[in-house]
C-alpha cells in the first residue's frame, strides 16, 4: 500500500468539488496517449514541482531514475499533461505531504491528498486554499453565465 498525492494545473481543474472528483477519476484512468514517466509532457509549473520533489523523493521509473532501488524515498510518479500523481512509501506520508504541499504552494499548482480524502487545494494569491474558499475569493464563479453585474 502506498501513500498517494496529486498535484495539478489550476487552469485545467474543474472549480467545484463534485466536478473535480469526476475529473480526478478520469485523470487516474491513465488514458492519455503517451507514457506516464516523461516530465516533458506536463506544464512548466508541474515540471518545476517535480524537479524539486525529486531532490528528496527520487523518481523510481522516469528518465531521472537511478539503478539503485534501495532507498525508501524512491517514489513512483505518474505524469500526465495537467496532473502528477505520486505514490510514496507509507512510512514517509508526513514528510511527503509536507514537502509536496510546500512545493505546490511555491510553484502555484493545485494539491489533493486522495489517501486521506483531504481538501482540494487551489493556488490563490500565493497560498493554497480549499476549493470552497478559493471560490469565495472569486464571486464570478458563483454567478449564472447570463448575469454580468
Amino acid at each position: 500500500m502506498s501513500y498517494d498525492l496529486m498535484v495539478f494545473s489550476k487552469e485545467a481543474a474543474p472549480k467545484t468539488k463534485s466536478e473535480f472528483m469526476a475529473w480526478y477519476d478520469t485523470q487516474t484512468e491513465w488514458a492519455e496517449e503517451h507514457t506516464y514517466d516523461d516530465p516533458a509532457i506536463t506544464t512548466p509549473e508541474l515540471r518545476a514541482w517535480l524537479m524539486e520533489m525529486e531532490q528528496t523523493f527520487p523518481d523510481m521509473n522516469g528518465p531521472n531514475a537511478t539503478d539503485d532501488h534501495t532507498s525508501a524515498y524512491e517514489t513512483d510518479y505518474c505524469i500526465g499533461r495537467v496532473v502528477i500523481y505520486a505514490a510514496f512509501s507509507w512510512s514517509l506520508s508526513g514528510e511527503a505531504n509536507e514537502t509536496a504541499h510546500r512545493l505546490a504552494q511555491k510553484h502555484q499548482v493545485g494539491f489533493y491528498d486522495p489517501s486521506f480524502e483531504g481538501p482540494i487545494l487551489l493556488p490563490e494569491n500565493g497560498e493554497l486554499r480549499p476549493m470552497e474558499e478559493a471560490d469565495k475569493q472569486n464571486p464570478d464563479l458563483k454567478k449564472p453565465w447570463w448575469q454580468l453585474w
